[in-house]
């Protein structure tokens, strides 16, 4: 009686500290795919709300109509920069014009991008910061594939001789070209 006394106690006790650690368990489980869900919903929502780029048609009419005018100046983005990674990067060709700043390419997606126009190009997160506050910040960037920002009336920007792609958010280095 006694042995089976001891027996009964002991799955007792191996019973509620099952219970006692799944509880834990599933706890620690809940809060670990809160914080995954979270930190992937801010990489995912700018890509899943962004709006959609130039379509060929209409980037070829806007590349064509501003080859005509003489304020025209390009540049190249390219993925082998100092500052960019797997996860930060842009390709393609920049254009700049008084009124209008577009991209024939693409660049990595990602949350609060913003356009910056500097003199002299900045190829590293730590460069750039150092330069920021004199940096003109244009617009932000809703569009990771063939995007067109309108440069805001009253601004000169033919003082700027290169573009930089900024995360606000995370303080980021995405890519720069050198503008001519």
């Amino acid at each position: 009686m006694k042995t089976q006394r001891k027996k009964e106690d002991k799955i007792r006790h191996l019973l509620q500290f099952a219970r006692d650690h799944i509880i834990l368990f599933g706890s620690a489980k809940f809060i670990a795919g809160l914080v995954i869900g979270f930190g992937l919903g801010v990489y995912f929502l700018p890509i899943l709300t962004a709006q959609k780029g130039l379509s060929e048609t209409e980037l070829a009419e806007l590349t064509s109509s501003a080859q005509a005018q003489t304020q025209l100046r390009t540049g190249e983005f390219v993925r082998d920069l100092e500052g960019s990674d797997a996860f930060h990067w842009g390709e393609g060709t920049i254009y700049v014009r008084d009124d209008r700043i577009w991209l024939d390419g693409s660049i990595a997606p990602g949350p609060d991008y913003r356009l910056y126009l500097t003199k002299g190009q900045f190829t590293t997160r730590d460069s750039f910061l150092a330069a920021k506050s004199q940096a003109l910040q244009i617009a932000p960037i809703k569009a990771y594939k063939n995007f067109s920002i309108e440069v805001p009336d009253g601004l000169d920007i033919t003082e700027y001789d290169a573009v930089i792609i900024w995360c606000e958010a995370f303080s980021a280095f995405i890519t720069s070209a050198s503008i001519r």
